[in-house]
């Protein structure tokens, strides 16, 4: 089986993501869009805390809690945040705009382009319909393109493919 092809004839890769804080969202986007235009048929699942990078109105945001690797560039130093600092309030708000000024400074893309990039390239979006239901989510709120489906739609797709990632 690892060597199959997807439907279409193409080399393919699923990803489930689960994750949609504004640094785990990058991930998942870079890598479907990237295979996407090598080529491979590309599958993302959205599930839990990920779902919500499908909605319409998106704006994700850097928790700095529990990460110690989080290090930005700031007065010709890499300086890190302590966890007790991070549980002040307006503090992940303040790194999340630091993050997105230094992104667009150094013109990395937003979330909101690289989305409308796996779109545009044809990326399967998969909604998690266990997730929809549980956090009350209807197509209405999502952007145009994903579909709903379960688990069972995921593993269908996944034991076809030559790579599936977690993320």
């Amino acid at each position: 089986m690892a060597n199959e092809v997807s439907a279409s004839g193409a080399k393919s890769m699923t990803l489930i993501v689960t994750k949609g804080t504004l640094d785990w969202a990058y991930p998942p986007f870079i890598l479907a869009t990237t295979a996407a235009a090598m080529g491979l048929d590309v599958t993302m699942f959205f599930t839990f805390y990920g779902l919500p990078l499908l909605l319409k109105e998106l704006d994700p945001q850097l928790s700095s809690l529990g990460n110690p690797a989080m290090k930005m560039p700031m007065l010709g130093a890499h300086m890190g945040l302590p966890n007790l600092v991070s549980m002040i309030p307006g503090v992940d708000r303040a790194a999340t705009t630091m993050m997105k000024n230094l992104m667009k400074k150094k013109g990395v893309a937003s979330i909101q382009e690289l989305r409308q990039l796996a779109v545009e390239a044809d990326v399967r979006l998969i909604a998690c319909q266990m997730t929809m239901d549980l956090f009350e989510y209807t197509l209405a709120d999502m952007i145009e393109g994903p579909e709903l489906g379960g688990a069972a739609t995921y593993i269908e797709v996944a034991t076809r493919s030559q790579i599936n990632l977690f993320i």
